[in-house]
């Protein structure tokens, strides 16, 4: 995931990107590698659009299971680190 793909998705879809794309793509990328998890497309919808990973349990009934919140801190705390 590139920080193009990110600024050109939000873009679209929001008409705006607020975010840091750069430290963005490399927090995804970086949660993608830890978990060793192959598609980092569904933790990008995750984190932006709330939308569930069923192969991860990230939501139960509508609501963030452990897991979803985990990973979901995971993705902001690089994306803070790396923003700086």
């Amino acid at each position: 995931m590139t920080a193009s793909e990110i600024s050109t998705y939000l873009v679209t879809e929001y008409g705006e990107c607020r975010h840091d794309a750069h430290a963005l793509a490399d927090a995804i990328n970086q949660t993608q590698q830890d978990m060793d998890y192959d598609n980092e497309w569904d933790l990008f919808h995750l984190l932006v659009e709330n939308t569930p990973i069923p192969s991860l349990h990230t939501h139960s009934y509508g609501f963030h299971t452990a897991n979803g919140r985990g990973i979901i801190e995971r993705i902001k705390s690089y994306y803070y680190e790396y923003s700086v």
